[in-house]
């Protein structure tokens, strides 16, 4: 058989039509090579996480749960979450909108520190904090002289630590959704009359909101487990700043079955982001 003949009974004729329907395509083997370092690969992301779930104290789990201590840092580390991402959204989206809809001198070098919290090291954010926000910081000294306010230490430290790793991720997302979304609706409301603020709250607003709550999720979720910013500003003190990676840090050296119980409320709290993200930021084969 000539490859002419191969290539001819590759091909599958369509019932009622010419015989110009789909190539038959064969599936390649994966070279062992690449097969043994992709397995262990996998083995050794998903076996810490297997362990966690075999080590887990399953039936004292309702208990751990609802002890005191537990159930403080879990409300803390919620109100505290949905707070700094309440945060990164009146901040973040008309940051997103900037480096998305103006042309500006320096707008790579804005955008590259907008993204720096996440490649910064945590515990490095927290200190520059400090040195921002501190009682002695740059900023922090003129609101204790003259307002009174003290954010080091306090749950609103909290808050504070959380938005600043959390915020890079709403405008990461928001900024590639507005450079996705067509321009030309917001021009044609502006040529209505619209002014531009209007133009984005009745036009680019709905147009954005898939990558808005893409972005909240992803925040919100990178502020529930934000631990060196939080302990290096705002500390650990049970009840005020002592949010769930905290309490999992401290349980592990007195309450093992404790840090294993949070430490279950965070990888579902994860795995549940990731299911909700799955149709924007991963694609079936």
């Amino acid at each position: 058989m000539t490859s002419l003949d191969k290539s001819e009974a590759a091909v599958e004729p369509l019932p009622g039509g010419p015989r110009r329907g789909r190539v038959r395509r064969r599936r390649a083997g994966v070279p062992l090579p690449l097969l043994v370092p992709a397995l262990i690969g996998l083995a050794f992301l998903l076996l810490p996480l297997v362990a966690l779930l075999v080590r887990a104290p399953w039936r004292s789990l309702p208990d751990q749960l609802t002890s005191t201590e537990v159930w403080q840092s879990l409300q803390l580390s919620l109100v505290c979450a949905t707070a700094a991402t309440a945060v990164s959204l009146v901040l973040g989206v008309p940051l997103a909108w900037l480096l998305a809809r103006t042309d500006f001198p320096g707008r790579g070098l804005v955008r590259a520190l907008v993204t720096l919290p996440l490649v910064l090291p945590p515990v490095v954010g927290g200190v520059a904090l400090l040195m921002a926000l501190g009682r002695n910081g740059v900023v922090g000294q003129w609101l204790d002289s003259w307002f009174g306010i003290t954010l080091p230490f306090t749950t609103a430290g909290v808050v504070v630590a959380e938005a600043f790793v959390a915020m890079p991720f709403l405008v990461i997302s928001v900024e590639g959704t507005l450079r996705a979304a067509d321009p030309r609706y917001e021009e044609a409301a502006t040529t209505l009359g619209a002014s531009r603020f209007t133009a984005f709250r009745r036009v680019t607003l709905p147009l954005i909101a898939p990558g808005i709550a893409a972005g909240s999720v992803l925040a919100w979720a990178r502020a529930l487990g934000e631990f060196g910013a939080t302990i290096t500003f705002a500390g650990n003190f049970p009840g005020r700043t002592q949010t769930m990676p905290l309490a999992v840090y401290l349980a592990l050296q007195s309450d093992p079955a404790a840090a294993i119980a949070l430490s279950l409320v965070l990888l579902a709290v994860s795995i549940a982001v990731l299911a909700g993200l799955r149709d924007r930021w991963m694609t079936a084969s």
